[in-house]
């Protein structure tokens, strides 16, 4: 496990949620999946609309999960792959009256950082890929125009970063590191 070594205290599942590349083989409960999902589903939206909308499959159900597989990168396949559980997270891009929600993307990712803390909470590890093939996930999920393939996620227990090829194996073991907070955060205006 990697805390993130923060220089301000924050809470611990914060400091505990990072984003692994090598999975257990342990498959993932059914109803802790879907506790992940109630999570998320109390996320804060605009107009209380919850734009999110999620297409699952475990490893074991091998059809549904090698769809998922097929249309993430090669650069994510060859770890992703042996995840428990991939996700594709999409966002509604139209409120329930037909016009557009500017803050259909912005709540999905409220939505998906509630999922990946109550992930955490529950000794399970998310990693988001924007790798992959939006319009291959499009057609292959017979998505409709309106709900738009954001990102998907590779959901398990911690595995043993040994068993990873490199580059993989490096990125694993790399230090966790993120910008200060002095140059993310500005009073009064940013910085000119």
């Amino acid at each position: 496990m990697k805390h993130a070594p923060t220089t301000y205290p924050v809470h611990e599942l914060i400091r505990q949620r990072w984003s692994p590349r090598s999975f257990a083989s342990q498959p993932v409960a059914h109803d802790t999946l879907q506790q992940l999902f109630e999570a998320a589903t109390w996320s804060a939206s605009a107009m209380n609309e919850q734009p999110w909308r999620y297409i699952y499959a475990h490893h074991a159900d091998h059809d549904n999960f090698q769809q998922m597989v097929d249309c993430l990168l090669p650069g994510n396949q060859p770890w992703a792959k042996n995840a428990p559980v991939l996700i594709l997270a999409l966002a509604n891009t139209q409120f329930s009256n037909g016009t557009p929600n500017g803050a259909a993307l912005h709540d999905l990712g409220m939505a998906n950082a509630t999922l990946s803390l109550e992930a955490t909470a529950q000794g399970l590890y998310t990693h988001f890929m924007g790798g992959f093939d939006r319009a291959k996930a499009q057609e292959v999920f017979h998505l409709p125009d309106t709900l738009q393939p954001v990102v998907m996620i590779a959901l398990g227990y911690l595995g043993d970063a040994e068993l990873l090829e490199e580059p993989f194996l490096s990125r694993e073991k790399a230090a966790r590191q993120r910008k200060p907070v002095s140059e993310i955060a500005f009073h009064g205006s940013l910085p000119a």
